[in-house]
Formats: C-alpha cells, sequence, structure tokens
C-alpha cells in the first residue's frame, strides 16, 4: 500500500496532514502510519499535542472512507468531526517518532459514520477513542 498517495485519499492539505502513509485497508479496518514532525501545527513542548491526535485518527478514518469511494469510481468526499466520546490518552508521541494508527468502521447511525480509533507507540495503545462523523454527500 507504500505506492498509495494519501493526499488523494484525503481532503486536508498542508500543514494540517496528520497521516503519512496508509499500511493496510478494507471495508472495516484503516491502518495508517506517521511520523510525528517537530514543524507540525499539532506539535508542542517536544511531542504531539492532543489534538494532533485526534487529527491522525479523524484522518485515518477519511483516508479509509477516501479508498472505498476510489474503488468506487465516487469523488472523495469532505467529512466532519460531528462528536468524539471515550477518549483516553495515555501519552502523546514525542517528535520524531512514529506512530500507527488503526481505525475500526462501525454501522452507520442517523447519517453518522462512528469510528473506534486507536493509536500505538511501539506496540503500546496510548490513545483510543470513538467519533462520530458526518461526510457530506
Amino acid at each position: 500500500m507504500s505506492d498509495i498517495n494519501v493526499l488523494s485519499l484525503i481532503p486536508q492539505r498542508a500543514p494540517i496532514i496528520m497521516i503519512d502513509a496508509l499500511e493496510y485497508v478494507d471495508e472495516k479496518t484503516t491502518i495508517s502510519t506517521f511520523t510525528v514532525k517537530e514543524s507540525s501545527i499539532f506539535s508542542n513542548s517536544g511531542y504531539l499535542s492532543e489534538s494532533g491526535v485526534l487529527e491522525n485518527i479523524a484522518q485515518t478514518g477519511a483516508a479509509g472512507f477516501g479508498y472505498s469511494a476510489i474503488n468506487e469510481n465516487k469523488p472523495v468526499s469532505l467529512g466532519f468531526i460531528a462528536s468524539i466520546k471515550n477518549i483516553t490518552i495515555h501519552s502523546l508521541p514525542p517528535i520524531g517518532a512514529t506512530i500507527k494508527t488503526e481505525v475500526i468502521t462501525l454501522e452507520p447511525v442517523l447519517g453518522f459514520n462512528i469510528i473506534k480509533g486507536k493509536v500505538i507507540l511501539n506496540d503500546t495503545i496510548i490513545t483510543t477513542c470513538e467519533m462520530r462523523i458526518f461526510i457530506k454527500p
């Protein structure tokens, strides 16, 4: 999957890009990687901030939705985070670290796509949450 240009799958553009590559995508699961850069607008005091970690989860989900859209010959849609719940942040990834993010897509509810995300650093889960995402038709 390393040959896939993630920018073709997500609506975000620099300086807000929070994923570098996709490792895996199927109808329910999307896995991405991201190396934390000091130049990131979400970097703070040597770490990726809480909002950066959550944006990374959202963009991983968006990449999965974008991948599905392209495979169905549809345009990549714009999505918006409607809510975030059950957030647990055990630690933040330092500058230079590479995180792996896994998003599981659940069944949609009332027009919202529901994802569960987890961020992994060195084989340890450092963040988990659930998001409801509205995708613009």
